[in-house]
């Protein structure tokens, strides 16, 4: 039986900012006012990232919106959540990053069925030719597709 996947927040920058040389899904942990703010979609990724201290790895800098009807029970919009993968995965991710000077970047974050899942990027910084190089394809790609429409009419 399948899962139903809902997308809730992308991180478009990351594509942008970054080569993402391998992407995989992690669970996270949340309190319930969070998953009820997630479910209005009041979520920001754009300034995120994860990183491994004490065995375990974390997401900082991840934006979700206070639940309005949460009173006393919100957290902190900005606290520092606690991701769910595996030990030899986290070690792993530990020393791939540590090695290559690579870095963990939340992707995206979705439900499947009832559980918060987030893809977690493994991924290298662009300099500023790469990303002239990838708007350069971009729009010759655009230019062709075009074309092609124009003559098929």
């Amino acid at each position: 039986m399948e899962t139903k996947i809902k997308n809730i927040a992308e991180n478009r920058k990351a594509r942008h900012e970054y080569f993402v040389l391998e992407a995989l899904e992690v669970g996270i942990e949340l309190v319930g006012t969070e998953v009820k703010s997630l479910r209005a979609g009041t979520v920001n990724l754009k300034d995120s990232y994860c990183e491994v201290s004490g065995g375990e790895l974390f997401v900082l800098g991840m934006h979700i919106s206070p639940y309005e009807k949460g009173n006393i029970f919100n957290r902190d919009p900005i606290r520092k959540r606690k991701l769910l993968a595996h030990k030899k995965e986290i070690m792993r991710l530990l020393g791939t990053v540590q090695q290559d000077g690579l870095t963990l970047i939340p992707l995206k974050l979705y439900f499947k069925g009832s559980k918060v899942k987030m893809e977690l990027g493994v991924c290298k910084g662009k300099k500023l030719y790469d990303k002239r190089e990838d708007a350069a394809k971009r729009s010759a790609q655009r230019e062709i597709d075009r074309h092609m429409k124009e003559n098929f009419r």
